[in-house]
């Protein structure tokens, strides 16, 4: 497995939790679990994402920028998961924000996989693209299961 498959496994369960919950209704055992889940997920993906996948990336001049961009991207992420765990979750405002972050895990996944994954392509070698598939899966596994 390289880089690529790794993330866009992680990418495609991201799509899935996600729609999960902007499906569930007021302060429901369903929309703590599923948020839970979503949270605990884009949290392991995106500290590993950083540290296995940027950073590599942002010792070339190519991948500076964009790696930046992406980060900046999972900082967003955060912000609108802290507001989401502030707002009640029966009130008539958490499924907007849920919305919001729903829309903008999407615009980060389809903009990582159709711009730079290509750029990273160019960057990476075979090797580096099958290490660092290795140490994001650990790294990501270990923060999922010790609850992000």
């Amino acid at each position: 497995m390289n880089i690529f498959e790794a993330l866009r496994e992680s990418h495609d369960r991201q799509r899935e939790m996600a729609d999960a919950v902007i499906q569930t209704i007021g302060n429901s055992p369903d929309r703590v679990s599923r948020f839970k889940a979503l949270k605990d997920e884009l949290h392991a993906h995106s500290i590993a994402e950083e540290r296995h996948f940027y950073i590599p990336l942002m010792s070339d001049d190519n991948g500076v920028d964009l790696s930046r961009h992406a980060i900046a991207e999972h900082h967003e992420m955060d912000e609108l998961i802290e507001k989401l765990e502030e707002a009640d979750l029966s009130s008539p405002g958490w499924l907007p924000l849920a919305k919001s972050l729903k829309e903008t895990v999407l615009h980060h996944l389809k903009e990582e996989e159709q711009k730079f994954f290509q750029m990273a392509g160019k960057i990476l070698s075979d090797k580096d693209k099958t290490s660092l598939a290795k140490k994001y899966q650990a790294e990501y596994e270990k923060l999922l299961a010790d609850g992000s």
